[in-house]
């Protein structure tokens, strides 16, 4: 329950700090989690990245702010953390579809995008089948690659895409999908494509050697097609299990296990793999 109260902090504290240039990782910090699962949880549960939730919140406060009339576009422009009117008044003809001087006409119609408040919601009858493991450390070979939290939902994909067009998985199958989570809270974070190295004969060039500390994993079992049956699963790992659970996440690393098989198919098998602790003075 803690997990989602956290949330709900730093709604409140975007909120407060509207007019102010906050990114991901002060947030982040403001509620003592790391900046990749805040992001992670705060799309898996809203369906917005940390920079759209902002971004529709300030325009529909610089709506608001036009309607009255006697504020200049500019004012409105910096107040919202925007550097120039040009760049401000793209952004809010596309969340409002009129420009901000046509929004400062009497009859004007606009777009209104409230507050956020993170619940828990019950739903009865569905099972998640998930064990809890504790593995040695293992080495894994991977073709890594740097991605943003803003941009990752769209380019990790497309990494995958080339990893397999290019014919890397026949040199490294393509096994497992590895976050490796930055340890500075920076806003990039490295992603890799690979697998144990036990499989590997030779290890191509510009892979790299990545070994996995020992940790007790939480392991779930995803079924359905890619990328559905995983995309779905990541989800009600962070809403539903997280919430509730007797542990807490590792800011460390995150594994997706791929099996063989068709993974078009609806009884298609793979797996989350998160590095767990448990939680400390529990009633």
């Amino acid at each position: 329950m803690e997990w989602l109260q956290s949330l709900n902090r730093a709604i409140d504290f975007m909120e407060e700090h509207l007019t102010d240039n906050i990114t991901c990782e002060d947030v982040a910090e403001h509620i003592y989690i790391s900046s990749f699962h805040f992001q992670r949880t705060f799309n898996l549960l809203t369906g917005l990245t940390i920079g759209e939730y902002l971004r529709n919140r300030r325009l529909s406060l610089a709506g608001q702010d036009l309607l009255k009339g006697n504020n200049k576009v500019i004012d409105v422009a910096l107040k919202y953390c925007y550097e120039t009117p040009e760049s401000f008044s793209k952004a809010f003809s596309r969340f409002h579809g009129i420009t901000p001087n046509q929004a400062k006409k009497e009859g004007s119609v606009l777009k209104s995008f409230n507050p956020l408040v993170i619940k828990i919601k019950l739903e009865g009858g569905s099972t998640m089948d998930y064990r809890i493991v504790k593995k040695d450390s293992f080495k894994l070979v991977a073709k890594t690659r740097l991605f943003s939290n803003e941009t990752s939902q769209t380019e990790i994909p497309k990494f995958w895409s080339e990893y397999y067009n290019t014919g890397l998985a026949n040199k490294v199958c393509g096994m497992m999908g590895i976050c490796l989570q930055s340890k500075n809270d920076a806003r990039t974070w490295s992603y890799g494509i690979g697998c144990e190295e036990k499989y590997v004969k030779e290890i191509p060039e510009d892979f790299e050697i990545l070994e996995i500390p020992a940790y007790t994993w939480a392991i779930f079992t995803c079924v359905g097609p890619m990328p559905d049956g995983i995309q779905n699963m990541w989800e009600r790992v962070y809403s539903e299990w997280l919430p509730q659970a007797d542990y807490e996440l590792i800011s460390d690393y995150d594994i997706e296990y791929y099996t063989e098989g068709d993974n078009t198919k609806e009884d298609y098998v793979s797996e989350i793999w998160i590095p767990v602790k448990e939680k400390k003075n529990r009633i």
